[in-house]
């Protein structure tokens, strides 16, 4: 069975049928879909949707992308549901949070400062709550690198990682796990598919990002977590190993990064 670390289930491309897209992935050996927050208007929707799919879990956070338009008092809540969200078992993590160097406007001085204070605030909640965080590390890995430095969270996950085997060795040396996913499968996709290659299995884990970062067999269609088992074979085949192999291994992996996991799934 496979873990999709990284899947935006409420994502208004799924036309309100997340539960029967949630369905058709557990039906593809998918146990397992972590639904991440990307601001305080869906905290409550990814929770409510963990709780309805009996193969999904969430984290609560800001998304970079969000944090141009977050208040205070959006921590301060984030704060409060995620301390209210501790007896939940289905809650695993911090994120969507980090940091984003690729959209022009969040390039801006004042952007960039917003952005590095979001995420140092919840970096800091992470670690008073012993939470991993789901990190966004695009164009940003040495930034982020240098905030998880200074405020260690429990470990977690670079998501979408593209970044240099320095870089990933240095998240490795700080306990995280590097998520991989579908852009691992365009042939193009040189530095990605290097890394997904050669750094070591036990330090990756797998993800769709759906609907987003659709695999080179269905792009530019909608993804969805149903595709996870077939981005695994692709990994498998690269790395020259059993599809049932890479999918032990890095469902592990997941349950390593992501702790509560373990008590919705067995091991």
């Amino acid at each position: 069975m496979w873990i999709d670390t990284h899947c935006h289930l409420d994502a208004h491309e799924f036309g309100g049928e997340s539960l029967t897209v949630a369905g058709h992935a557990g039906e593809a050996g998918v146990s397992m879909i972590v639904i991440p927050a990307v601001d305080r208007y869906n905290f409550d929707v990814v929770a409510q949707l963990a709780a309805t799919a009996p193969n999904a879990s969430y984290a609560l956070g800001i998304h970079p992308m969000c944090v141009p338009n977050a208040t205070e008092d959006d921590l301060a809540l984030l704060r409060t549901k995620v301390e209210a969200a501790m007896g939940d078992p289905r809650f695993v993590a911090i994120g969507e949070v980090g940091l984003d160097f690729f959209i022009p406007m969040l390039t801006e001085p004042a952007m960039r400062d917003k952005q590095d204070h979001f995420f140092r605030e919840q970096l800091r909640m992470a670690r008073d709550f012993d939470l991993p965080v789901l990190m966004h590390v695009r164009r940003s890995q040495d930034q982020v690198l240098k905030h998880v430095r200074q405020i260690r969270p429990a470990g977690g996950i670079a998501h979408a990682f593209n970044g240099s085997f320095q870089q990933a060795q240095m998240f490795i040396d700080l306990g995280f796990k590097l998520g991989f996913g579908g852009a691992m499968t365009f042939s193009r996709a040189l530095q990605i598919r290097r890394l997904a290659t050669t750094l070591p299995i036990e330090a990756i884990v797998l993800e769709t990002d759906a609907p987003d970062i659709s695999p080179v067999w269905i792009h530019p269609a909608r993804n969805s977590p149903a595709q996870l088992p077939a981005i695994g074979m692709a990994l498998a085949e690269m790395r020259g190993m059993a599809a049932a192999q890479v999918a032990d291994i890095t469902r592990q992996n997941a349950l390593a990064a992501l702790p509560r996991l373990s008590a919705l799934i067995s091991g």
